[in-house]
């Protein structure tokens, strides 16, 4: 039984602003304007206007399974138009640098996937489990069977879109960006720019894997890997709500010269985020 102060019938309608955690929103939630907290389930849900918007931001907590229940948990609450999810990230398109901002135009769950067996062929997939990418190692990615109303029986499906017209929006916000490029005496090598379209994937592992990281640019032409966002994609598809997720980069998921960056500059990236999704909010009909 949910117990909590949020009304079920609310009517007013709001845009769901997300992140994974408290550093990533912090900047969102001080720019709120007549907020209010609200608990379900032990999740705090703040309302209030940001940009001009009615919204209502939370966080979904890290990884895949806490991102799928805490958007569900809000899509069941409130009255949402649109999900908008801003936070940090690893970059894995070697073209790509820490600081910039990618916003895909869809979402896979790249750790979904096969573990086969070892053979002295070589690794076994099984006939009756289909697979749709190149594998690595025992590792073989797939599609998963989802439903939703409309659907007459369940269909195979990887990939989870943004919206089209939200895309839109955050193009041509994009394209009037300055962002910071210096915290604590630390600085980027160069200024940040936002990459609009491409591929995003997420999954229950934090990757930081230089060889790993070239597979997954590779086989899923992607440019980003994060924990949550393609569970949050696949429930806004799922209830038929337009989706859109901003992810700065604050590391290179393993791909960087020494350490994990993400320490140094995670603040920054995560600013860099919410600067833009405080922008695209501003611009939205």
């Amino acid at each position: 039984m949910l117990t909590g102060t949020a009304s079920a019938a609310e009517e007013q309608g709001r845009v769901a602003v997300i992140s994974a955690f408290a550093p990533e929103w912090s900047m969102l939630v001080e720019a709120l304007e007549d907020s209010r907290d609200d608990t379900l389930n032990g999740v705090t849900f703040v309302t209030g206007r940001l940009a001009g918007q009615e919204v209502v931001l939370f966080l979904s907590g890290i990884s895949m399974v806490n991102a799928a229940m805490t958007t569900q948990l809000a899509l069941d609450h409130y009255d949402i138009d649109a999900i908008v999810f801003s936070g940090i990230a690893g970059g894995v398109d070697p073209a790509l640098d820490i600081g910039d901002v990618v916003v895909p135009a869809q979402w896979g769950s790249y750790l979904e996937a096969l573990l086969a067996r070892e053979t002295p062929e070589g690794w076994m997939p099984l006939p009756f489990v289909p697979t749709d990418f190149d594998n690595y190692g025992m590792i073989f990615p797939r599609a998963v069977e989802v439903m939703r109303d409309g659907l007459d029986a369940p269909e195979r499906k990887f990939w989870f879109p943004a919206d089209p017209g939200l895309l839109d929006t955050a193009r041509a916000v994009a394209a009037e960006m300055d962002f910071e490029t210096c915290i604590e005496g630390a600085c980027l090598g160069a200024p940040p720019e936002v990459v609009m379209g491409g591929n995003g994937v997420s999954g229950m592992a934090f990757l930081d894997n230089a060889d790993f990281r070239d597979y997954v640019a590779r086989t899923f032409e992607a440019q980003v890997v994060d924990m949550e966002s393609a569970a949050v994609a696949q429930v806004a598809w799922a209830n038929q709500v337009p989706f859109i997720a901003f992810r700065s980069l604050s590391d290179l998921a393993g791909g960087g010269a020494g350490q994990n960056e993400m320490g140094t500059f995670f603040a920054l990236a995560a600013g860099n985020s919410a600067t833009l999704v405080t922008a695209f909010l501003a611009a939205m009909d």
